[in-house]
């Protein structure tokens, strides 16, 4: 057996699966979606969510990297092929290294925007305008600066991004080559010490000014948390706030990706999950709920009141965080400089997950196929480089990618690790595979909530969303829609052909 890297330290294992974790949804999404779906009362369902589905099946992922570890593998395709004798064992497997893979390929290009924008901060290139009465003329120069600068304007299949957004991408995607050539104790451990801590200093330095700030007719700090923590109740009645509260868990915690279960993989055979794995999971919700929320939304009420937060936070994420925020920056003293270093911390918080999510393909091409880590690394790079050209120049495609790998994939294959480990392979085994050799024990109620409610949740989840969501996409009719499904379909064609060949490899190596 080869032997696999190991993580040098407890402290860097758990930095970078919190770097996995934290990333663009926390500083981003987690305040939207909590100021859309009740403020407060979006905590309920969150934490209720938390508890049957985010920790139950973090630690599932964290079981099965540890038991793949013992057996020289990362992959939930090898995994999975281990614990369900069935010839489609290992294709389902291949999931947990598309879906992470896939969403690399739009999530580098989104990562390079930061970067973009935080060197714009820098030298004060980024549009400073009076504010004015009227929100949404005053927040015009700011969209406008984003949209040209990912080239959406005009109408068309073609997307036209200007040079320095397009080099902002390659030296982005040459940043995350590089950390994952290091490998996992000189790579990716290093980066995570390093950025972990900083991405919180920048943040509490950003939150500490935020809760300085004012508006001219009075508003500050308090009512942009009033908004955001105050319940209204009645949301409470909207199974579309339990989904988007589910849908949040699951983003912000990697569940379903199949990076965490790779991470794991690098453990030593009787290293702890059940602390470790909670460790990663707290630093994560701190920099969600106590930091994530604490920026952008309240900002956005001190400056606009709620009503024109509102406004904002339904256009989506990226018009908080792309454009409302900068244009709070440009009315405040040194607002360039908290630009550079907001769109800084998203920067580092994106590249930590980044690396995370590419690893799984790494491993793969390693563990399965013998490929060296310097031509597994090269070959990923020269995939995520080609096939990245897709969401930066077809309109429509990066939102078509993330809603069937980062929507229904990362449902379907969370579903598919409880019921394969709880349910196919052997539920008393499973739990003692989830409890041996940790610091801490976990309560045996989560047999239960593992075997049965998890997956139970899923399933309502699953249909759910298909039943909203599917109609609509299928049918669309859009050129831009069609291509991305086809680089999707072209990839687990791609998948297919290299397990069939790793599979041949294991065979031919097992005959001798």
């Amino acid at each position: 057996m080869i032997q696999r890297e190991t993580w040098g330290s407890r402290i860097g294992l758990i930095l970078a699966v919190a770097g996995n974790a934290i990333g663009l949804g926390n500083f981003l999404r987690f305040p939207v979606q909590a100021a859309e779906n009740g403020g407060g009362a979006f905590m309920i369902p969150y934490m209720i969510s938390l508890f049957l589905l985010g920790i139950p099946l973090l630690w599932i992922e964290w079981a099965l990297g540890r038991y793949g570890s013992a057996r020289g593998h990362g992959t939930a395709v090898a995994v999975f092929d281990y614990l369900w004798k069935s010839p489609i064992a290992k294709y389902i497997g291949f999931l947990g290294i598309m879906i992470p893979l896939a969403v690399v390929v739009y999530y580098t290009y989104i990562e390079s925007w930061t970067l973009l924008y935080s060197f714009f901060g820098l030298i004060g290139g980024l549009p400073s305008t009076p504010l004015t009465d009227n929100v949404k003329d005053y927040l015009q120069p700011f969209q406008q600066f984003f949209v040209e600068k990912i080239g959406a304007t005009g109408e068309g299949i073609f997307l036209h991004p200007s040079p320095e957004t397009y080099l902002f991408f390659v030296i982005t995607l040459a940043v995350n080559i590089y950390i994952l050539y290091r490998g996992i104790s000189a790579g990716i451990e290093k980066v995570a010490k390093f950025a972990m801590p900083l991405i919180f200093v920048m943040a509490i330095i950003l939150m500490v000014r935020v809760f300085t700030l004012s508006s001219p007719d009075g508003r500050n700090f308090l009512d942009g948390l009033g908004f955001l923590w105050n319940p209204d109740f009645s949301a409470l009645l909207d199974p579309m706030v339990w989904l988007a509260a589910a849908g949040q868990v699951f983003f912000t915690l990697s569940v379903g990706f199949g990076a965490i279960l790779t991470y794991a993989s690098y453990l030593k055979p009787k290293d702890d999950i059940a602390l470790n794995g909670l460790a990663g999971a707290s630093v994560n919700e701190f920099a969600e709920i106590i930091l994530g929320g604490s920026i952008a939304i309240t900002a956005s009420v001190i400056f606009f009141g709620i009503p024109a937060t509102k406004m904002i936070a339904e256009q989506g994420a990226f018009d908080l965080g792309f454009m409302a925020l900068p244009a709070i920056f440009a009315n405040i003293p040194y607002g360039q400089f908290f630009s550079f270093i907001w769109f800084l911390l998203l920067f580092f918080a994106g590249i930590t997950s980044s690396i995370a999510l590419s690893q799984p393909a790494i491993a793969f091409l390693e563990d399965e196929l013998g490929w060296s880590k310097k031509k597994a690394v090269l070959s990923i790079g020269v995939f995520l480089f080609l096939s990245a050209h897709i969401p930066i120049f077809i309109r429509g495609a990066l939102d078509e990618i993330d809603f069937w790998v980062g929507t229904l994939g990362l449902v379907l294959f969370a579903l598919f690790e409880a019921v394969i480990f709880f349910w196919i392979y052997d539920p008393k085994k499973a739990w003692q595979e989830l409890t041996r050799d940790n610091d801490i024990q976990i309560p045996k109620i989560f047999y239960y909530i593992m075997r049965y409610v998890a997956p139970g949740l899923l399933i309502v989840i699953l249909l759910s969303w298909g039943v909203q969501k599917l109609p609509e996409r299928l049918s669309s009719s859009d050129i831009g829609v069609w291509i991305a499904r086809l680089f999707l379909i072209l990839l687990i064609v791609i998948g297919v052909i290299l397990i069939k060949k790793a599979w041949e490899r294991r065979d031919g190596r097992a005959s001798t």
